[in-house]
Parts: structure tokens; C-alpha cells; sequence
């Protein structure tokens, strides 16, 4: 049984640390939201008062941040947890940020005798509670190793994509092929709409043949083909516009700052702007179909 701090209690960090602890482990927590530390506590967790005294005495530290800035404040600085922590501690942030502060926050704990890497999710909210995420991990082969049997408890796939940063690169990578297929299946249904196809039918049809893609056959944005889709609930988030928003702006910074041409990205970015800011922004990143109808 390890003992593990877990920093950041929400939709995603707050069943990922449920796991953890029906896997037997000792979880103390910290979220500046009350109703998540409640939560946490009624699955078995420990709360704690401050980051600080949370990560003195545990071998291994999960995050789930917000973003970069976060990120960077939670670790780094004389009240930061690399300071608080003890030499040798293992730190796994599974936040979704840009690679630049990935790498500065790697390098702190470096020099601070820590392990660290950076594993950020894919699988939303429904694979955090089945414990079915998919983990993009970047650090070193050390701590990788060392993470791999708590990643597992989280986790069904985890890929290790190399150096410190490397799993936030495959992760906005990932996401932006998300939110430009997510565009173009909605498109085509709407144009279904228009020419008269029915949705079953269409659906029958490119999830077996070359239009098939996660978008069409697991996250169909339209009620009916996929039961479990939010589509059938109204578009109840599973992944919200703004986080996907998020993503799409990371890999539009990451493209601008490497010099990659990412046009398709840089349009996705583009209309999830204008579909969260018509009011959707905590809407399922699938009711972009709303928006292209018109009726956002």
C-alpha cells in the first residue's frame, strides 16, 4: 500500500483518486472546492488543509490542474510542493497544459531530486470512474517505471512518448485530431439533415466504411446510432466545449511556436471559440452540430 497525495478533486481527479483508493491505497486530498472534498471523503479519502502539508509525508503525489499557471504555482517557489516534499517522491501531473511549462516544472523537480512525469488523460469523465483512461506520459524511463502500477490502477492504456513535455504533445496532438473530426462528422450530418438521409442510415454506413472515425462510432453527435453518446442526453458534457476549446488553443500555441502548419486546427480553434461563447461553453464539445445548424 502506497501513500499517495492526490491535488485537484474534480470531474476527472476526483474519480481517478476514488480508484486508487478501491485499489487499497492511503489517498489524502486537497481542492479548493468543498463539495469535491466532501466527495473524496465519502469514497474513503483523507482531506487536507494545504498542499504543503499533504505532500510531506507521502511517496508518491498526483495533480489535476486547470492549467499551466496552476501548474506552475501548486509546484514550483518556496511554498511550492517540490519544496514541501520529500527528496526521492514521485510527482505525476495529469493535467492538460502546454509543453513549455511541462518542461520548466520537470526541470524544477529534477533539481530538486524528485521524479516526475507528465501524463496527462484521454477517456473523460465515464473512463476516469470505469478506471479505463488512456495515459500519454513523458519523463524519464525512472519514473515512468515507478508510475506505471498506479497509472495502471487508473488507467487501460499507457503509452510512455518519451522525454519530460512529450505527453502533452501527444496529448494536444490527440485532442486536435479530436475536435477536427468531432467538425466534420457534425457536417456531414447535417448535410444528411438537408438532403434527406436519415441519421441511422448515414451512421450504418460510415461507421463501417471510410468516413469511420471515434467521432462517428463512439461520440455520434446526433441521438440514436450510439446510445451513450451525449447526444442522448441533451448534450450533457462528458468533455465540455471549453475544455476542448482549451486543447485546441494549446496546440495552436505549440503550432505557432514550432512553426507547424496546422490550418484544419487553427479553424477547429476558431469555431469552438464561437460555439462556447454563444453560451455553450459547458455544453458537450459534440453539440458543435447545434452550432452548425444554427440553433446554438
Amino acid at each position: 500500500m502506497a501513500k499517495i497525495g492526490f491535488i485537484g478533486l474534480g470531474n476527472m481527479g476526483g474519480p481517478m483518486a476514488a480508484n486508487l483508493i478501491t485499489a487499497s491505497h492511503e489517498v489524502s486530498g486537497f481542492d479548493l472546492s468543498a463539495s469535491a472534498i466532501e466527495e473524496f471523503k465519502a469514497n474513503g479519502g483523507s482531506a487536507m488543509a494545504n498542499t504543503s502539508d499533504l505532500v510531506k509525508d507521502v511517496d508518491i503525489v498526483v495533480t489535476m490542474l486547470p492549467a499551466g499557471t496552476h501548474v506552475r504555482s501548486v509546484y514550483t517557489g518556496d511554498k511550492g510542493i517540490l519544496a514541501a516534499a520529500k527528496p526521492g517522491t514521485l510527482f505525476i501531473d495529469s493535467s492538460t497544459i502546454d509543453v513549455q511549462s511541462a518542461r520548466e516544472v520537470a526541470d524544477a523537480a529534477k533539481a530538486a531530486d524528485m521524479l516526475m512525469i507528465d501524463a496527462p488523460v484521454s477517456g473523460g469523465t465515464g473512463g476516469a470512474t470505469a478506471g479505463t483512461l488512456t495515459f500519454m506520459v513523458g519523463g524519464p524511463d525512472e519514473a515512468f517505471a515507478k508510475a506505471n502500477e498506479y497509472l495502471e490502477i487508473m488507467g487501460k492504456t499507457i503509452v510512455h512518448a518519451g522525454g519530460a513535455g512529450n505527453g502533452q504533445a501527444a496529448k494536444i496532438c490527440n485532442n486536435m485530431i479530436l475536435g477536427i473530426s468531432m467538425i466534420g462528422v457534425s457536417e456531414a450530418f447535417v448535410l444528411a439533415e438537408k438532403l434527406g438521409l436519415d441519421h441511422q442510415k448515414l451512421f450504418d454506413i460510415s461507421s463501417t466504411a471510410s468516413g469511420q472515425c471515434w467521432s462517428m462510432t463512439t461520440y455520434c453527435p446526433v441521438p440514436g446510432p450510439v446510445p451513450t453518446s451525449p447526444a442522448n442526453r441533451d448534450y450533457e458534457a462528458g468533455f465540455t466545449a471549453a475544455m476542448m476549446l482549451k486543447d485546441l488553443k494549446l496546440a495552436q500555441d505549440a503550432a505557432n511556436a514550432s512553426g507547424a502548419s496546422t490550418p484544419l486546427g487553427a479553424e477547429a480553434a476558431q469555431m469552438y471559440n464561437l460555439y462556447a461563447s454563444s453560451g455553450e461553453a459547458e455544453t458537450d464539445f459534440s453539440g458543435i452540430i447545434k452550432f452548425l445548424r444554427g440553433t446554438s
